[in-house]
């Protein structure tokens, strides 16, 4: 059945500026919306987002499409998936849509750890687990959390699931490499195990902890494997990213307990790193949850020095960044089993930016009886307000920096008003221009382009233009834009009206055209087209056609040694330049 009627009225119930505004912050600007790219390494809001058009276009790396095209690639989900979504959005039913599944060589990894995990559920549920319910009752970890979290127990057994999955058809080097084994022996033994997930919530990989008293390797993680690198997961990223759009703040932690108490008390818009350091990888992904970050990592020196290095790294790809304090080496969940709900949640809504937080660190372990010690303090700090839009806010930092060492509120001024310059000499300022012609492309063929791209687009928005192209009046000059504008016309002959969003559609699984068609959606032309500039584009692209035909027959009469044959040649190009006016 061809759903593309139905495809295309849920295209057209939601508007794309309001979907991608729910993944990410857009500020607008003329007509169009922008915010930070979250498919690449962005720090200025490249993206543009068009209401009018429908479609997205990166300025930066060329990410660009629909809002269909915009879900698969953030939610990394297929094209059926992202028609759910949207469709469950819009309250508009596809009949007999079905999600097929794709086959993977990794399917039998994810079938091994979901049997893995049922072992290990079992467990827990078994006579093995009295002792590791004791401890985790004394954590305040209860029957309901254990099955909220799906929390499991490995055996005190060398090889007991190894046996298992063994006897179901796996092989050791299979088991082995996806990190279950280890010399064909289990890798947990006699611990708490932790389930680990992907970003779409399948489990690839756990987290075993020792409860018995024993202090040799408190925690075990999965190795790294082909479905499983630490770096590249955020853990509860699959149930907390729902709670994070509500809100619009994600909190980021060190380990899983941590977001499992949080989780137990309300607070849901948590995930943890799996430790302290941040990768690349990490940062992008809490980037595109939200551009509001609380840092909330352990209270000792090591989560401290994270607040800070992570709340760099994040501050470069835009992130507006809070910190939560902790004390006396306290860990979040710790701290709330300590001073309860009420305690933590008022330190979570009142935590402090990251510069306050900078400014508070940079005043440790200071000499305030050294001039140079204080100086150099002082000036840190007018770096880090020199960051700080809020003027209030610099102003306060420098009133109290005036009253504590005894300086001249205006000599504090100067300099960093004068830091703020050098700022703003050094930021780097986006340009927002279209690109007409690709890199491999001549140049001096411009205006080629532009009326190729400009009645590639009026076909879409005026049936005058596609008349003039069914009608053979137009006739483009390179193989991947005939394509296209044959795609055009057969498309508003079958469904009878054609719009560029719903077209993006139509054509997702063509590469090439879509290639051609990111560049004609970028255009910024008047909707309205009138019969002269409709005339100048075509007559622009028989000049074209003219003028490679008068090139050809040149270079044919450079080779052409009879006299009369030359002046034929000559002829019809003198004729050719007359068609053209030149």
């Amino acid at each position: 059945m061809d759903n593309t009627h139905t495809i295309n009225e849920i295209r057209s119930k939601v508007d794309i500026v309001d979907i991608i505004s729910s993944y990410l912050p857009l500020t607008q600007k003329g007509k169009n919306f922008f915010g930070v790219c979250p498919f690449h390494d962005d720090t200025n809001p490249s993206m543009s987002v068009s209401r009018e058009k429908q479609i997205y276009r990166c300025f930066s790396c060329g990410a660009s499409g629909n809002v269909f095209q915009f879900i698969m690639d953030y939610e990394h989900v297929s094209f059926k998936e992202a028609l759910l979504i949207l469709s469950q959005k819009t309250g508009i039913e596809i009949k007999g849509l079905q999600i097929q599944k794709k086959n993977t060589k990794y399917d039998r990894f994810y079938q091994i750890y979901e049997l893995a995990h049922k072992y290990y559920q079992n467990n827990m549920n078994s006579s093995y687990a009295k002792k590791a319910k004791e401890y985790l009752t004394n954590r305040h970890i209860d029957e309901a959390m254990i099955k909220e979290y799906k929390i499991g127990l490995s055996l005190d057994k060398p090889d007991a699931l190894t046996k298992l999955l063994v006897g179901q058809g796996y092989d050791y080097n299979t088991l082995n490499n996806i990190g279950l084994s280890t010399s064909d022996k289990d890798v947990y033994i006699n611990r708490i195990m932790f389930p680990l997930y992907d970003l779409n919530g399948r489990i690839v990989g756990f987290s075993g902890r020792r409860y018995d008293g024993i202090k040799e390797n408190k925690y075990v993680n999965t190795k790294g494997t082909e479905i499983f690198q630490k770096g590249e997961t955020l853990y509860n990223y699959h149930i907390a990213r729902e709670y994070i759009r509500s809100k619009n703040q994600v909190i980021v932690m060190e380990g899983f307990m941590a977001v499992i108490r949080s989780m137990t008390i309300g607070i849901k818009n948590v995930v943890a790193l799996m430790g302290t350091a941040m990768t690349k990888e990490q940062a992008n992904l809490i980037k595109r949850l939200s551009n509001h970050v609380i840092l909330c990592f352990d209270g000792d020196e090591p989560g401290r020095k994270a607040c800070l290095d992570n709340g760099s790294e994040l501050e470069k790809l835009g992130c507006q960044i809070s910190v939560v304090e902790l004390d006396n080496g306290l860990d979040p969940d710790d701290y709330i089993l300590k001073y309860g709900k009420d305690s933590f949640q008022n330190l979570v809504n009142h935590a402090i930016t990251l510069s306050d937080y900078r400014i508070k660190r940079l005043k440790k372990n200071i000499n305030l009886n050294s001039d140079l010690e204080k100086t150099e303090y002082i000036h840190s700090v007018l770096v880090e307000t020199s960051k700080i839009e809020d003027e209030i806010h610099r102003e306060f930092i420098l009133k109290k920096l005036a009253n504590e060492f005894e300086i001249g509120y205006n000599t504090l001024e100067k300099r960093l008003l004068s830091l703020i310059h050098e700022n703003e000499n050094e930021r780097k300022k986006v340009i927002e221009k279209p690109l007409l012609v690709s890199k491999n492309e001549d140049p001096k063929k411009d205006k080629y382009n532009l009326a190729t791209y400009a009645l590639l687009y009026y076909m879409m928005v005026d049936q005058k233009c596609l008349q003039y192209y069914d009608e053979g009046k137009i006739y483009f000059p390179n193989e991947e834009e005939r394509f296209l504008a044959s795609e055009i016309s057969y498309y508003y002959q079958k469904y009878g009206m054609i719009t560029p969003a719903d077209f993006y559609t139509y054509l997702q699984d063509k590469e090439n055209l879509l290639t051609v068609l990111n560049r004609v959606l970028e255009l910024e032309l008047d909707p309205n087209l009138s019969e002269k500039a409709l005339l100048d584009y075509v007559h622009t692209l028989k000049e074209y056609q003219v003028k490679k035909e008068i090139k050809k027959l040149e270079n044919e009469m450079k080779h052409e040694n009879d006299v009369m044959h030359q002046a034929q040649i000559g002829l019809k190009i003198a004729q050719l330049k007359q068609e053209i006016g030149k």
